[in-house]
């Protein structure tokens, strides 16, 4: 795609890697040009804490008001009683109300550390449960319904990819695009919100929004997608050896969750300092450039850079401050055990229950997962849970704190 972006936002959607699609670059560009743009992403609340999977869109939101236009905060405490069913393989437990109003409190303590929600262009924090919760069912059936086509919404790739593997799929989560789409409509019937963005999983449900809006008002919309991002070994983006990796710190530990940055995989590394820190493009493309030993400290920096926005400066240096006390001087004046491991011994993986007797915590296996099953047990000062847990190279790129009880720890580290 050769389109050269005239508006701030689009240029830094273009040139660090947000951009997946888009439904018109040239028409949303000139209404970017024209003008403060309202622009939403929703969220369900589905758990007391957005991942670092959701950190894209939220980083897709600053940018948006760094660049003069208002982003909206979209709580979707109406649509999670239904249930996104894009691209999954089941359908989602349903919440209750009261559970979905203890997930929302704790979704929105995120959202103040990267958006304004006073200044100039203030952001705005909604709920979809404000439109929803009221619908009358055949109002809504004969003023919405009747602009869905039941055979283009069998056409859309999330809920193709369901019915090809023969998995059922409720009348209530396909329902879930409508609502979807109604809210794009009350959003810019209410306040003038012009664009939706997401992940290039809810292309279909975006554009059944622009679609609905001109039919019902004639208005003009847009929609934007960003990536659905792995890492460079494959793996889903948010998710570590122990878990999710959660935006709240009462959730995952500042140091955890620096620690998940710090063990980047060194591909990776140039690419996620443009799309979650704010460091210039140039800065961000030297550092990933970087090899051998440098590359290490382009990780702390864009580990620090991230958990500064996320947690604050003063616990990403706390974090820093302990990583380094762990792994380059031993820890509180001793020398950790050092278990180092040949390529070759986690070719196929290694279990974690090997790791800890091998490393001198456990005398045999079954010890190990006693320590386990006991929450005696910690790697990366993160509690361990899963005795099946299994390592491979990639996790192991980084040396990794093994800890049983208060006192006792140990460095595994792969040969290099």
């Amino acid at each position: 795609m050769t389109y050269h972006p005239k508006s701030d936002f689009m240029a830094v959607m273009m040139e660090r890697g947000f951009l997946a699609d888009c439904t018109d670059y040239q028409a949303f560009d000139e209404a970017l040009i024209k003008g403060v743009v309202p622009g939403y992403i929703g969220f369900d609340a589905t758990a007391k804490s957005l991942h670092v999977g959701s950190l894209i869109q939220i980083m897709t939101l600053r940018w948006l008001q760094k660049t003069g236009h208002q982003p909206i905060t979209l709580m979707g405490g109406g649509t999670t009683k239904v249930g996104d069913p894009s691209f999954r393989a089941d359908e989602r437990p349903l919440l209750t109300p009261d559970q979905i109003d203890d997930n929302i409190a704790g979704i929105k303590k995120v959202f103040a550390k990267y958006l304004d929600y006073e200044g100039e262009t203030p952001a705005l924090m909604l709920n979809n449960a404000e439109w929803l919760d009221g619908l009358n069912y055949l109002d809504f059936l004969r003023d919405i319904g009747r602009h869905f086509s039941v055979n283009r919404m069998l056409s859309f790739e999330s809920v193709k990819s369901r019915l090809d593997r023969e998995q059922s799929l409720s009348f209530l989560e396909f329902n879930y695009m409508i609502l979807q789409a109604y809210d794009f409509l009350e959003l810019n019937r209410r306040y003038g919100c012009l664009a939706q963005f997401g992940g290039s999983d809810q292309w279909g449900n975006i554009v059944n929004g622009i679609d609905l809006t001109r039919r019902v008002l004639d208005h003009e919309i847009y929609g934007l997608t960003t990536p659905l991002l792995t890492t460079s070994d494959g793996k889903k983006m948010g998710k570590s050896a122990n878990g999710a990796i959660w935006l709240n710190a009462d959730m995952c530990a500042p140091y955890e969750f620096w620690q998940f940055w710090r063990n980047t995989t060194d591909a990776d590394v140039g690419r996620f300092l443009k799309l979650y820190s704010e460091l210039p493009v140039d800065e961000c493309e030297r550092l990933g450039a970087l090899e051998g030993a440098e590359i290490n400290e382009a990780k702390i920096r864009l580990a620090n850079e991230v958990t500064t926005l996320c947690h604050g400066a003063e616990a990403a240096a706390a974090a820093e401050s302990t990583a380094r006390e762990v792994f380059e001087k031993g820890g509180v004046g001793d020398d950790l055990p050092t278990l180092s491991l040949a390529p070759a011994d986690v070719s196929d993986g290694i279990s974690i229950v090997q790791l800890i007797v091998r490393s001198g915590l456990a005398k045999t296996g079954k010890e190990a997962k006693r320590l386990i099953a006991e929450n005696g047990a910690r790697m990366d000062d993160a509690p361990l849970t899963d005795a099946g847990l299994m390592l491979d190279a990639a996790a192991l790129s980084s040396p990794v704190k093994l800890s049983a009880g208060k006192k006792r720890h140990a460095l595994v580290m792969l040969e290099s």
